[in-house]
């Protein structure tokens, strides 16, 4: 992962690690569906920085999580990823 914004691990607690994750795992599975299997190499944590804002703006109850299956990059481990709006505009920047 390259980008300029990074998370402060240490100060972000684990509710907010885990919300950062959700975006993040979101972020990659969008890329995956829009854009192919080799675009997932491009996800960085400049572009989730916008599906973490666009969700800040959305209503709170519109349902913008979603359970993925195992991934390898989270120790084969089903998550709750974002999706929706905020995620595929993430990946289509």
């Amino acid at each position: 992962m390259f980008g300029i914004v990074r998370p402060c691990r240490h100060r972000l607690g684990e509710k907010l690690a885990g919300q950062w994750m959700a975006h993040l795992c979101g972020l990659c599975l969008s890329l995956r569906g829009d854009h192919g299997q080799f675009a997932r190499i491009v996800t960085n944590y400049d572009g989730l920085l916008i599906s973490v804002l666009t969700e800040a703006q959305a209503e709170q109850d519109s349902g913008l999580r979603r359970t993925a299956g195992p991934c390898a990059l989270r120790g084969m481990r089903t998550a709750s990823v974002a999706q929706g709006e905020g995620a595929r505009l993430a990946a289509a920047v």
